[in-house]
């Protein structure tokens, strides 16, 4: 497996978790479970550092992806944890990541754009 590959995989592993446990969820219910909000964060800061590590010439193969947000996300989930605003991350969970998951599994399907 090389490194796209890998990390590819970390992508879709946290997008899939992410969608599985948002799915019938409600943005208040979200908001009240501590350990959904935790683990909602720290996956899209994995989401960001694997983005981090996709290589320069994946990246321009797929210039609809917006990586450089996906990796300032997780930048500012870290550095500005205490001030994270939960409505976007609720937002991406519902919104962006339905569309970035079927671009990620094409690209792990799709030998020639893992090299």
């Amino acid at each position: 497996m090389n490194s796209n590959q890998v990390f590819i995989q970390h992508l879709l592993d946290e997008i899939n978790f992410l969608l599985e446990e948002a799915k019938g969820l409600k943005y208040e219910d979200f908001l009240k479970n501590p350990v959904l909000k935790r683990a909602a964060a720290r996956s899209l800061e994995i989401i960001g550092e694997a983005v981090k590590h996709i290589s320069n010439e994946l990246r321009k193969k797929h210039k609809d992806i917006e990586w450089r947000k996906i990796a300032g996300m997780r930048d500012k989930i870290i550095y500005y944890y205490f001030g994270v605003n939960w409505n976007i991350l609720w937002d991406v969970i519902q919104n962006k990541l339905p569309d970035l998951k079927p671009k990620f599994e094409s690209m792990w399907k799709t030998k020639w754009a893992l090299k």
